[in-house]
């Protein structure tokens, strides 16, 4: 069995792996960064931070609702001819903010919601080609674990690359050059090969598209709740941040989140797992469950990053596995739907986790912001747990042929199935 540096490097060695990653990567930074370089824009511009907030909200719910609709559309019609118009429209939509500003807020408020519904589903669509590009069973799972880690490098570097912009130039010109460099992203993954050649397989007309799946609307209901215990999680962090009177401490207790799932991340890519991925989800998922309790202690600032450390573990495995549960529920044809489903109903959870950890810190405090984290953890498990039957009948079984429309082309070698891992 390959280590995990070893696995992560052959499967970017694969053809086009490395580019559909870096691409996707690239397109994302936009969807990424939106938030703090609206915040940003509008501050600079004079305008409150009502406005802010209000018009960062509208961009993230505008996200919500395109990511499903635009997968719909890619699962229909191919990948080319909907991510790259959908990130051109998206990053008109941010000129025309830039070039609008405040002054008209209906103005902005359209700007933001065109750039949030036409941001292109390319989370989605990369997870499509996976099997297509990488084949092997082993790799593909690798390939789930390494785009998780990837995602959280990425939502660390990219506020990061905003300030950076915005000290050198002004959030305007940092907004104006991130969204010109997701354009290129999203070229980049389009004009490649695998994503010309990607097609979905034959769907079953349905108005519902992926979500007639039970065992699907399981896993989002589970992640819904994820989502809310990590929103909380950045709302208590500025608390805990102001009860030590040092604000530089919800950068250490973000960072200490992030390198925790990253170090399970690559933990979790570095080996096969036996047994069925909805069953392994479940324990995954109690163990970040049961990570999170002990943030409701609000120890000293060095024994809460380590706290912080630890509850990150056991993200991005469970994000991982959830990217496998998915390709195993979608119903034929719905692919990238799905995976932009979860995307959209990982977002609206972690929406409303910031929106309840606020409340939570002005009635019981800090400790009671971090508890929302706890319970919205062990509401996923509960999800899960009482779903049980429904996860056990996957779309596509173990025993399931090659030809899913994950790889309608049958490019993946031969042995490799959908979902039973060995």
């Amino acid at each position: 069995m390959a280590g995990g540096s070893t696995g992560y490097a052959d499967i970017l060695k694969a053809p086009y792996a490395a580019r559909l990653l870096t691409g996707t990567l690239v397109g994302r930074l936009p969807s990424a960064t939106a938030p703090i370089a609206i915040v940003l824009l509008v501050r600079a511009g004079g305008g409150s931070y009502s406005l802010a907030g209000a018009l960062a909200a509208v961009y993230g719910i505008g996200t919500a609702i395109g990511q499903p609709l635009l997968g719909r559309a890619v699962d229909l019609y191919g990948q080319p001819r909907v991510q790259l118009p959908a990130a051109v429209v998206s990053a008109a939509g941010v000129v025309l903010l830039v070039l609008a500003g405040t002054d008209s807020p209906a103005l902005a408020y359209t700007a933001v919601a065109v750039a949030g519904v036409f941001t292109p589903p390319l989370e989605g669509g990369l997870r499509a080609l996976w099997p297509s590009v990488l084949g092997g069973e082993d790799r593909v799972h690798r390939a789930y674990a390494m785009d998780a880690v990837a995602q959280e490098i990425m939502f660390t570097v990219g506020p990061l690359l905003v300030t950076l912009l915005v000290s050198l130039w002004s959030p305007a010109a940092a907004l104006l050059a991130i969204n010109a460099v997701g354009v290129c992203g999203a070229l980049s993954v389009v004009a490649s090969e695998p994503s010309r050649r990607w097609r979905s397989a034959p769907r079953e007309a349905h108005w519902l598209g992926a979500l007639r799946s039970p065992g699907l609307l399981a896993l989002l209901g589970a992640f819904l709740f994820i989502g809310v215990a990590l929103g909380s999680i950045t709302v208590a962090g500025v608390a805990y941040a102001d009860d030590q009177g040092r604000e530089s401490v919800y950068g250490w207790l973000m960072a200490a989140l992030g390198l925790g799932a990253l170090v399970g991340g690559l933990g979790y890519g570095a080996r096969q797992w036996a047994g069925t991925p909805e069953r392994r989800l479940r324990a995954i998922v109690a163990l970040l469950a049961l990570c999170y309790l002990p943030l409701t202690l609000t120890p000293g600032v060095l024994a809460m990053t380590g706290l912080c450390a630890l509850a990150g573990v056991f993200l991005a495995p469970a994000i991982a596995c959830s990217f496998i549960v998915v390709d195993r529920h979608a119903p034929h044809g719905t692919v990238t739907e799905a995976f932009s489903w979860l995307v959209t109903t990982f977002g609206v959870g972690s929406a409303l986790g910031t929106a309840v950890a606020g409340p939570a810190v002005e009635i019981g405090g800090t400790a009671a912001s971090f508890a929302v984290a706890g319970a919205g953890g062990i509401a996923a498990l509960l999800v899960l747990l009482t779903t049980q039957r429904v996860l056990a009948a996957p779309v596509r079984p173990a025993d399931a042929t090659i030809r899913t429309e994950n790889d309608p082309s049958g490019a993946a070698e031969p042995g490799f199935s959908s979902g039973h891992q060995a």
